[in-house]
């Protein structure tokens, strides 16, 4: 057996790579749904799961690579010629799920892995690499998209390969010819055949079937609704300062690595007298609308009855002092989340030019103080710690 194809053989190395490909396929497809399945509840079905979708990411990359190794080297080798060819309808929708196939081993795990990189957190690749790729950027839009891709063209390599393993047993089976054969290891007596040439057409078609796919993926992305808590409104407040942009930002680690997120809703009562040069200068009041968290790939995760409970704890509030330190100011005041009220001392800089002020604070909290994440108590899964991130501008006595 040679190395390279014939017009009538495939070569072992194509032999190699068509088998290396069906181990991988038949362990990542399985893999992927038992991993879709399973709970997260509990600190033990949350490492679980997210061991089976590392598993899942690692060997899809690993089929990424292998199949365009594939590819590669088919298109350097002679295509043996079909043992059907004189039935014309049928050998054309046969290269046709052939190319389809080939589209399938490449979408399929690019499309798994662009929307990983573009995600923050959960579940990484198991590589020296890093987690991020090139040009993609971190994007709710982008991962959801090409998660929905993912799950189409996913479709189109089960009904893929489906249709080919079914034609190799036709050809084994009822047509009784060297089809199947040929891809075994071992000799296999064929004819020479008199016209080895394949057309272009069932390229063609192959690429209409994906340009459909991909069009069903963009429209799946935009239409599906997303995972998430209703939104509430949070009611206007008084300040004396009134904010007039900011942030509030959260950084937590999961399985080794930093998921970042930030809550778009909140207000803020804000009494303030720069000339005070000892003690209380103020006050804040701040509320949080818990609902408005974006944090990555585990947005939906943090909303649940174990970490946040949105639906039945929707705010946070921070009510403190804001007091002159020996360096800057410090806000000492009480967090309350999920109605546990920790003592909070925040320390943040501040500097007014005219009426504008301009605020920058950190500190870091424990997640175990406010029940957050309770059944989670494995650090390499969830760190205690959560970076808490504050900034924000506001004006003198605006509306």
């Amino acid at each position: 057996m040679t190395l390279t194809n014939t017009d009538t053989h495939f070569g072992s190395v194509t032999k190699g790579f068509h088998w290396l490909t069906a181990l991988l396929i038949l362990t990542l497809i399985p893999l992927g749904w038992i991993a879709n399945q399973l709970p997260y509840t509990t600190d033990a079905e949350l490492a679980r799961k997210a061991w089976l979708f590392s598993l899942h990411k690692t060997l899809g990359v690993a089929a990424f690579f292998v199949a365009s190794l594939r590819i590669l080297w088919a298109l350097s080798q002679q295509k043996p010629g079909l043992l059907n060819a004189d039935k014309k309808l049928e050998s054309f929708a046969a290269e046709i799920v052939h190319w389809t196939l080939y589209g399938a081993l490449v979408i399929v795990p690019l499309s798994g892995w662009i929307s990983h990189a573009a995600a923050a957190g959960f579940a990484p690749i198991w590589w020296p690499f890093g987690q991020d790729l090139p040009l993609v950027p971190k994007s709710i839009d982008v991962e959801h998209f090409f998660i929905a891709l993912h799950l189409v063209s996913t479709k189109v390599l089960i009904l893929s390969l489906v249709l080919h393993i079914g034609g190799a047993f036709k050809h084994h089976l009822i047509d009784r010819d060297g089809t199947l054969r040929r891809m075994l290891p071992g000799p296999v007596n064929i004819p020479r055949l008199d016209q080895p040439a394949h057309s272009r057409a069932p390229f063609s078609g192959a690429l209409l079937v994906w340009a459909v796919a991909v069009g069903i993926g963009a429209l799946l992305a935009n239409s599906s609704p997303k995972e998430s808590i209703a939104a509430i409104a949070l009611e206007e407040v008084a300040s004396d300062w009134a904010v007039t942009e900011g942030e509030i930002g959260l950084t937590v680690n999961q399985f080794g690595s930093d998921v970042a997120g930030s809550f778009a809703d909140w207000t803020a009562s804000i009494t303030f007298d720069e000339t005070v040069t000892e003690g209380e200068a103020g006050s804040v009041t701040t509320t949080i609308a818990i609902p408005s968290l974006t944090l990555g790939s585990v947005t939906s995760q943090a909303m649940g009855a174990d970490f946040f409970d949105a639906t039945t704890h929707p705010t946070a509030v921070f009510a403190a002092a804001l007091m002159r330190a020996d360096a800057g100011y410090v806000a000492e005041g009480t967090l309350t989340i999920k109605e546990t009220e920790v003592p909070i001392t925040l320390p943040f800089s501040l500097n007014i030019e005219g009426d504008t002020a301009t605020v920058q604070a950190e500190v870091s909290l424990d997640r175990r103080d406010f029940g957050i994440g309770a059944s989670v108590g494995d650090e390499s899964s969830l760190r205690f710690g959560v970076d808490v991130a504050i900034t924000l501008t506001a004006t003198r006595g605006a509306e």
